[in-house]
């Protein structure tokens, strides 16, 4: 094992496009919290009565331990940013043939999958670990009470974790077919940004069907409801969407299991 990552690390250390991304997760991360922070101040700090009641209803989201849901909220809304990464990995990998290479170093295919997986691995607890940071900066900075249990939401690290990783392994999924950056970038984006979000509010509006619920994406977006005070006029469906949580970590496992199953599977019976 100790091989594979020294050789996995060998490839992308020298990799510029994957340290320019990676600096941009690293700001847009934090940038998208403190600038929904902002305008959550912009709003409440009004000496107004709107300004008065719209504080007491939202509450402060931003403070321990609900930061922990709203940050890995706004964070999870960026997670093709990192997806690009993976895509750019596992595309290198037939556009420079060092799949082959690997192969004739003696590796097994197995072996070479395991590589990419622990690829998307490395990843998402990077990006779990920037969601932490920015959480308990942010968190601390804006709790106040000194009573307030601050970790009492901190097992969404494990929410936001798992959900990464079932995003990322998907982008892996698409560069893993395709074959080709460009295109496989392309075709992820706008699954990603167009063909799921559109097809979800049609299925759900047009139709009145909830078969969206278990679109690729949305069965792991659904991990991370959207915050308290969104929903603050609508408690039942809120209360609805925390309860779905434990389902919907059933659902991504079994997608997590099917798209890597998939990925051996495949690996092991086309050519190099």
């Amino acid at each position: 094992m100790l091989n594979i990552l020294k050789t996995e690390w060998l490839k992308i250390k020298k990799y510029p496009a994957f340290w320019w991304v990676m600096g941009i997760t690293a700001l847009t991360y934090p940038g998208i919290n403190f600038m929904s922070h902002q305008i959550y101040l912009q709003i409440t700090d009004k000496e107004n009565q709107s300004g008065k009641l719209v504080k007491a209803l939202l509450g402060n989201p931003f403070a321990l331990p609900e930061a922990w849901r709203t940050v890995a909220y706004f964070s999870s809304l960026f997670i093709f940013i990192p997806a690009i990464v993976i895509i750019m990995l596992i595309t290198n990998e037939y556009t420079y043939k060092t799949n082959r290479q690997n192969i004739i170093d003696g590796w097994s295919r197995g072996k070479f999958m395991f590589g990419k997986l622990l690829d998307v691995v490395f990843l998402s607890i990077l990006v779990t670990v920037l969601y932490t940071l920015v959480t308990l900066i942010i968190g601390s900075t804006n709790t106040t009470d000194p009573v307030a249990d601050k970790w009492k939401l901190a097992y969404y690290i494990g929410l936001f974790a798992l959900q990464s990783f079932a995003q990322l392994s998907l982008a892996f999924l698409v560069g893993f077919l395709v074959r080709r950056s460009f295109i496989a970038l392309a075709i992820f984006i706008f699954y990603y940004i167009i063909i799921e979000p559109i097809a979800i509010n049609i299925l759900k509006h047009k139709f009145n069907s909830n078969v969206g619920e278990y679109f690729p994406l949305e069965i792991s977006q659904r991990l991370l409801p959207r915050p308290a005070f969104f929903s603050r006029f609508d408690p039942k469906t809120y209360q609805a969407s925390l309860d779905a949580v434990g389902y919907h970590i059933g659902y991504t496992l079994l997608l997590i299991v099917i798209t890597w199953g998939f990925c051996f599977w495949l690996n092991k019976k086309r050519d190099l």
